[in-house]
């Protein structure tokens, strides 16, 4: 599993779900979620939508580079990767958001 992987589950597990309520009850996180594994969701692209996030070029540098470790996986992983993100928003530990 790519490093950028490990990177965005931490960040989607952990951190941004702090700040959400109900379920994922957070849509950014559901949008940046979609968009990470979204294969029709260009490098730039996610940069862009993710720009409000970074305020320096290496974290510009992860950003691309996370989102092109998805774009090399095949349809079926990303696939797995969103019901893994549904399983988990409907999980007991995020019913407290």
């Amino acid at each position: 599993m790519c490093s950028t992987m490990k990177l965005l589950r931490v960040l989607v597990l952990i951190a941004l779900p702090l700040y959400c309520f109900a379920g994922s009850g957070c849509p950014l996180v559901e949008e940046v979620v979609n968009k990470t594994i979204d294969s029709q969701v260009s490098v730039d692209e996610y940069q862009t939508f993710m720009k409000p996030f970074s305020n320096d070029p290496i974290t510009d540098k992860a950003i691309a580079q996370l989102k092109e470790c998805f774009l090399t996986q095949s349809d079926e992983t990303l696939s797995k990767v969103g019901e893994m993100m549904d399983i988990i928003y409907k999980s007991e530990w995020c019913a407290a958001f």
